[in-house]
């Protein structure tokens, strides 16, 4: 699947409400700013990524709680990989 031509998602799975999806942005790609419905893990691949203005490097992993509200999501001057398991309800666009 793709979301545009920066981005690419695989999806490995879904089962009893959560989802996993592995995602791969272009270099100096932005991703769409959301709030979490539902608890979202995230892990980094390869490459870096910028998140609510911090730079984040590759094996870092985060969780996002109920309620939060994730911004300002870049990818580096290479790109990068990273894969998310969240519930089905994940997000809402801003």
């Amino acid at each position: 699947m793709e979301l545009a031509d920066e981005v690419e998602v695989k999806l490995p799975g879904a089962a009893n409400g959560q989802t996993m999806e592995l995602y791969r942005l272009a270099p100096r790609t932005s991703y769409l700013d959301h709030f979490h419905n539902g608890p979202e893990f995230v892990y980094l691949v390869e490459g870096r990524a910028r998140q609510n203005g911090q730079w984040l490097r590759a094996r870092w992993a985060s969780i996002g709680e109920t309620g939060t509200f994730d911004s300002e999501i870049l990818s580096g001057d290479k790109g990068c990989v990273f894969l998310t398991v969240y519930t089905a309800s994940r997000y809402v666009d801003t």
